[in-house]
Formats: structure tokens, C-alpha cells, sequence
């Protein structure tokens, strides 16, 4: 029983490290957005929110574990920074979302033209 509820945690973890699976949360893409101005502070972040400041530092953390985020210890304080690697991932595996759309607007477009 144990190893069963170690599995179901450890699979239950693989999955929030998963970047689409993080994002899919509006507060977590509303820390993403906010951290576009620079690095901050989990107290910084927190005050932007009317949740909690441990909801916050949990959206933080699964922001960390999938790699949307890094952290840098500048003293006592903790900052954290989007990591551009991992927005780059999502905006190639969008793209082709994108492509797909913009041929679709074109042919509307066409189609518009006609009539």
C-alpha cells in the first residue's frame, strides 16, 4: 500500500512539472506575465494577488518544478525570473497552432474578397 501511494505522488509531481499542465492556470500565467518586467520577490508577487502568500509561493513552486521559472539568491532575499529557454519551448510548440490559424484568416480573408 506504501509503494502505491509513493507512485501515485511521484506521477502526481511528474505531472505538475509538465510546462503546459503549469500554465494552464490563470494564476500561474498572471506570476508568468508579472515577471515579463524582471525578477521579484515571492512577497512582490504575492501582494499582486487576493490569494494567500502560501497559494502563491505553491503556484511559485510548480512554476519552478516545470522550469518556467528560476531563482537567484541575491542575500537574504530570494528572486525569481522567467526562464526564456522554457517561454521559447511553448511559443515553437504554438507556432504551428499559429501557422495553422493565419492560413485559416487568410482564406476568410479570400473568401471575404470574393463576395
Amino acid at each position: 500500500m506504501i509503494a502505491f501511494i509513493f507512485a501515485i505522488k511521484r506521477l502526481h509531481i511528474m505531472t505538475r512539472r509538465d510546462i503546459y499542465q503549469a500554465i494552464a492556470d490563470p494564476t500561474r500565467r498572471a506570476i508568468l506575465t508579472l515577471l515579463v518586467t524582471g525578477a521579484m520577490t515571492p512577497n512582490i508577487i504575492a501582494e499582486q494577488f487576493d490569494s494567500s502568500r502560501q497559494a502563491v509561493s505553491k503556484h511559485i513552486q510548480i512554476l519552478a518544478e516545470c522550469g518556467a521559472v528560476t531563482q537567484k539568491q541575491v542575500g537574504r532575499e530570494i528572486y525569481y525570473e522567467l526562464n526564456l529557454n522554457k517561454m521559447k519551448e511553448i511559443d515553437q510548440w504554438m507556432d504551428a497552432f499559429r501557422k495553422l490559424w493565419e492560413d485559416r484568416f487568410n482564406q476568410l480573408d479570400n473568401l471575404l474578397d470574393k463576395i
